[in-house]
């Protein structure tokens, strides 16, 4: 059964709807600060699947719209993160950039590790590690076909989109837990800055805005998507082509930051209930559409080897962020925040951090840097770095 875009974003509303519905009887999902559109998402991902196997019917969803909420929501980003928080974040975010390239290796070893004691070969470790993990499904998509003509590794596409497919759901999933954890242990509190950057207080359901300031805040994120949009043009005259949302996240930056010096009478949206609602919505939408797209009817082929090989990734990230990561980023809120983020970023994908950091500044508390650090991290540095990494590892492979 196709459905129209229409038809997508009545689902995908509906999902959101169980997603809240779910966080509101459920106190796990309250107290883990388990993202709606995951718990949502998830459930009916599972529904889709269980109509699949009893009456052979599959839903195929038009995700146009997906790609462009994601877009508007790294805008919205961009324009929350002033000047001052972005040096605040300098040096936090040279110290997440080098950690998440040594887990990079790390979890390539784990993987690397946890296939040559099933009998399999070393390669196929990168392919259930960095690959589809912290690459994602675009990653696994590109690299799967080479895994299979050069190294034999057969299925190798099924095996990279289903590690991408259940790490984006374990993403989700483990970044809230972590948070509270952290959070409790440590008897943290946010700073002072109590305007969330994203998404809109857990215990205030009437966000109060207004026509002018909606109104603003969409002319501003659509002139900032334009630019952005630009500037990758640009870019890719020069050979240098980046994801749509990286080019729209940096217009963003220049905008809040450079526009109120030239036209001062102009309203601005940065920290605004506007901004905030907006960003909420493209986000819960972007992964409401993601996951209850999953088609989980083509992981059942995937053997339990491949679902040991998960759980040992959750738990080397989850042990690594908790001793590591968390540490080393400062032992304060925002390390906790930046903690969860990087769990959904290390086994999903950015937007899986994000919404992990959302849920937890919905309920503890605001956490400006942390949605400068991770977002700049995921978004760019990690991809970049990833490529090169996987390419090091199988030659050092292959010449061993």
């Amino acid at each position: 059964m196709e459905l129209s875009e229409r038809q997508t974003i009545i689902f995908a509303i509906l999902v959101l709807y169980l997603g809240k519905y779910l966080t509101s009887k459920i106190a796990f999902l309250r107290e883990y600060n388990i993202p709606e559109p995951v718990s949502g998402g998830l459930i009916a991902s599972i529904l889709f699947g269980i109509l699949y196997g009893a009456f052979d019917l599959e839903f195929q969803f038009d995700l146009e719209l997906r790609d462009a909420l994601l877009i508007v929501f790294f805008t919205t980003i961009g324009l929350s993160s002033k000047l001052s928080t972005l040096v605040q974040g300098g040096k936090p975010l040279l110290i997440l950039l080098v950690l998440a390239v040594a887990y990079l290796f790390i979890q390539n070893l784990t993987g690397i590790g946890m296939v040559q004691l099933m009998g399999f070969p070393a390669e196929a470790g990168l392919l259930v590690g960095s690959v589809s993990l912290s690459g994602g499904h675009g990653t696994a998509i590109a690299w799967a076909p080479r895994f299979a003509a050069e190294y034999g590794l057969t299925g190798a596409m099924e095996v990279g989109i289903a590690c991408a497919t259940f790490g984006l759901v374990l993403g989700g999933l483990i970044g809230g837990p972590i948070a509270k954890f952290l959070i409790t242990h440590y008897r943290l509190s946010p700073s002072h800055d109590k305007d969330l950057t994203v998404g809109v207080p857990h215990e205030h359901d009437e966000t109060q805005i207004d026509y002018q300031h909606m109104l603003n805040a969409v002319l501003v994120i659509s002139v900032s998507i334009g630019i952005g949009l630009g500037l990758n043009e640009l870019l890719e005259t020069w050979g240098l082509k980046l994801p749509d949302f990286v080019t729209c996240l940096f217009a963003g930056i220049l905008v809040t930051n450079l526009g109120p010096l030239v036209l001062r009478r102009v309203h601005w949206p940065e920290r605004s209930k506007s901004l905030a609602l907006i960003s909420d919505l493209s986000l819960g939408l972007f992964l409401a559409m993601s996951l209850m797209s999953l088609q989980l009817w083509t992981l059942i082929d995937v053997g339990g080897s491949v679902l040991l090989v998960l759980f040992a990734q959750v738990v080397v990230v989850t042990l690594f962020v908790i001793i590591v990561v968390f540490r080393l980023m400062g032992k304060d809120y925002d390390a906790a925040v930046m903690s969860a983020g990087y769990a959904g970023l290390a086994l999903g994908a950015t937007p899986t951090a994000i919404a992990n950091m959302t849920a937890v500044t919905e309920k503890f508390g605001a956490s400006a840097k942390a949605f400068v650090v991770v977002p700049l991290v995921g978004a760019f540095f990690v991809d970049i770095s990833n490529a090169f990494i996987i390419q090091f590892l199988l030659d050092l492979i292959r010449s061993s």
